[in-house]
């Protein structure tokens, strides 16, 4: 795997010193630079496109939060901001950022964030190479004038690596799909295969006019879908055509139904 570039930013240099050398330990590291501020990180992350920010939030001209206002949303690098501020936190995960480090810190406090980035980044760029590796396997060279641009934009095959070997299954073979910790378990038909993968992140792959979420940890492909039946307090028990009864939250149903109504 290539080191991971990492930009500092932070108004405080010895801040900024104790980052840096903190992030020299880690061989996997590689720091393409360091901001005293927010318009110098906006640039910086055009510039160098790192993948990951450590991130003062409280600094002159522009704040954490603007620094990230700035850059376009396919550029932002997993983000940790380093602070002394605790108020900001909540704002911070409703803005996406992986962790929140309290100054002053521990090492091993540090070295936690770090390592949860480094795990993140990772997943992020084996499932890249997975969906590159699809797209080519899908649309061959020269032959993209063959496909309409709309269905290309969504996964047709998904990547399963089990026992040493690699799987390809095509996505309409998928019946449906549940959150397993820090994977996704497909289901198709009586077999099962575990995919190293975020439900949001898989959400977005998939095309939602043949696949939809109905709770926090289930996404169902909608031609399986036999029937909705009320549960409890709003919320739906969708059977699939094999006998498979699954959750819906009222929080999807809306959405869900709309789709099942366009599609008759």
């Amino acid at each position: 795997m290539e080191p991971i570039r990492t930009l500092i930013v932070d108004d405080e240099p010895l801040a900024r010193e104790g980052v840096r050398v903190l992030l020299r330990q880690d061989a996997g590291i590689e720091i393409v630079g360091e901001c005293s501020n927010g318009r110098e990180a906006v640039q910086a992350i055009e510039q160098h496109a790192p993948d990951l920010l450590f991130l003062d939030v409280q600094m002159p001209e522009m704040d954490g939060f603007g620094v990230l206002s700035q850059v376009a949303v396919a550029r932002l690098p997993v983000v940790v901001f380093v602070t002394a501020y605790d108020q900001h936190a909540l704002h911070a995960f409703e803005v996406h950022a992986l962790d929140y480090v309290l100054k002053p810190f521990k090492d091993e406090r540090f070295r936690q964030a770090l390592e949860r980035a480094k795990t993140q980044i990772r997943q992020q760029k084996v499932s890249e190479v997975s969906r590159r590796l699809v797209a080519l396997l899908d649309h061959p060279p020269g032959t993209d004038h063959l496909t309409p641009p709309a269905e290309a934009s969504y996964l047709t095959r998904l990547v399963v690596k089990a026992g040493g070997r690699i799987f390809f299954i095509k996505a309409e073979e998928v019946d449906w799909i549940e959150a397993a910790d820090y994977y996704v378990r497909l289901h198709v038909r009586d077999k099962s295969h575990l995919l190293r993968e975020t439900m949001s992140n898989l959400e977005q792959q998939l095309d939602p006019r043949r696949f939809q979420r109905i709770h926090r940890s289930t996404i169902v492909r909608l031609d399986r879908i036999a029937s909705l039946e009320p549960y409890y307090h709003g919320d739906y028990t969708v059977r699939l055509r094999d006998g498979t009864r699954l959750r819906m939250s009222r929080r999807y149903r809306q959405r869900v139904e709309a789709v099942l109504r366009r599609s008759l």
